[in-house]
């Protein structure tokens, strides 16, 4: 009876037949959670609300809903449907993030909640074996992060400015 339960137990861990197999998952794995948590350290370190493990955690998601598939044997045309699904959670996931303030009619998380989609992206990639897509798509999301608002600094004071100086406009139209 032992044995038998235990060879139920060998079976059950078959979807690893090899070290080169673990190897190739753990690769996959790892790199998806290491490239989530550098998106992760950037929202951090700016306070956002989903950080260093959110990220992780979305991108080692997505790796997992990429790799279990693949090892099953399933077909590119039917791991399109899960690519589907991982998106459209992700999605609802990034919603989550979205806080629209009533007081100030101002939108904020959106930059949190698409980095959490392209950590999502990112792990799928990674997932499906395409390490380096991963790691040039996080690189090119990390510009996007830390030195593209560099750039528009300048543009968000000006259409606050404007926005401010349209508000006072109206609202002494308003008391006339």
């Amino acid at each position: 009876m032992l044995q038998e339960i235990w060879h139920t137990v060998v079976a059950e861990f078959s979807d690893v037949p090899d070290v080169q197999t673990m190897t190739k998952i753990a690769t996959r794995i790892l790199v998806a959670a290491m490239l989530g948590g550098v998106l992760g350290y950037e929202r951090e370190r700016k306070s956002m609300s989903a950080g260093v493990r959110t990220h992780m955690l979305v991108a080692v998601g997505a790796a997992i809903f990429m790799i279990g598939p693949t090892q099953a044997g399933m077909l590119i045309e039917d791991l399109s449907r899960v690519i589907q699904g991982v998106v459209q959670g992700i999605g609802f996931l990034g919603a989550g993030a979205i806080i629209v303030g009533t007081s100030v009619r101002k939108v904020h998380g959106l930059t949190t909640a698409a980095s959490i989609w392209s950590a999502a992206g990112i792990g799928m990639s990674a997932g499906l074996g395409m390490e380096a897509t991963a790691v040039l798509s996080t690189l090119t999301v990390l510009f996007v992060l830390a030195i593209v608002p560099i750039f528009t600094k300048g543009i968000r004071k000006e259409e606050t400015l404007a926005s401010a100086s349209a508000t006072s406009l109206l609202d002494d139209d308003q008391k006339k």
